[in-house]
């Protein structure tokens, strides 16, 4: 990433500060990411390719203003943090969202190790409703609050998990080795997650987006929520294409082109209410 596309990255997430290589900075770019620049799979579910070059994913979430996935987000980060003098590494995970234990997901998951004087940090703008608005470091049986929910690392049998508190749970984020995930990773990887029929994103809408105050806003199919900081939300029907495209706008900045197979999602029906897979992802 040049200094003209790092500039215009910044301007898009409104951060405004030094650029000297601090846990500051890393926490502040993270926090400035996940709530300026949206989670979302639209363009899976319109078939439209998902360009990983460097100038595919700053044209796309930068200049464009969309967002997308962990490959495009954390992609997206992984160039800031590098052009601004960070020791950056991708890292390979297994979303654990949703799964259970007995379950074992593809390795279909991208997030971000940094190096700060000797000491290691995780972050991770692209996994949804539960991406992270601060670092964390690499510390296992730490509990570390965020401004958001707040965090831990567990470590078994040599694996790592990443979870999340919500209420009185802990509840697993993704799995990981600290194996280093390469580009060419990346791209089987999202290959796979963006055009296999049995991806996670290719069956339901899904869009996410932090707010201050430890809020999050979120579409899932056919159900916009708003959550506070805690668990209390607020979950209304999508009605329409029309009313979709407005919360798309007013809620996430996002404008996208009229699509039957994203309308079809809102077709789609569930209880409503506060359970804890509408909590997770997203």
């Amino acid at each position: 990433m040049d200094k003209t596309a790092l500039d215009a990255y910044l301007a898009r997430i409104g951060y405004v500060g030094s650029r000297t290589p601090s846990l500051g900075l890393l926490n502040a770019l993270t926090l400035a990411h996940t709530q300026s620049i949206p989670f979302e799979n639209l363009d899976v579910l319109m078939e439209r390719p998902i360009d990983l070059s460097a100038s595919g994913i700053v044209r796309k979430l930068v200049h464009d203003r969309r967002g997308g996935y962990c490959f495009e987000q954390n992609g997206l980060l992984l160039l800031a943090l590098r052009a601004l003098g960070f020791d950056a590494t991708p890292l390979s995970a297994r979303a654990r969202l949703e799964r259970k234990r007995s379950e074992i997901p593809p390795r279909t998951h991208l997030f971000v190790r940094v190096n700060l004087g000797g000491e290691s940090w995780l972050t991770d703008v692209g996994v949804g409703s539960l991406s992270l608005t601060s670092a964390i470091r690499l510390e296992p049986d730490l509990e570390q609050i965020t401004p958001h929910e707040r965090r831990r690392i567990v470590r078994e049998s040599g694996t790592y998990f990443h979870q999340a508190l919500l209420g009185s749970a802990w509840c697993d984020v993704c799995e990981f080795t600290l194996e280093e995930m390469p580009a060419i990773d990346r791209e089987v990887s999202n290959w796979y997650t963006s055009t296999h029929p049995a991806s996670h994103f290719k069956g339901r809408l899904m869009v996410a987006l932090a707010q201050s105050g430890g809020r999050r806003v979120t579409v899932r199919n056919n159900e916009f929520c708003l959550r506070d900081g805690g668990l209390s939300s607020n979950v209304q029907l999508i009605h329409s294409e029309d009313e979709l495209h407005s919360i798309l706008q007013d809620h996430f900045r996002l404008t996208v082109p009229r699509d039957e197979r994203i309308a079809r999602l809102l077709v789609q029906t569930g209880h409503v209410g506060d359970t804890l897979d509408r909590l997770t992802y997203p």
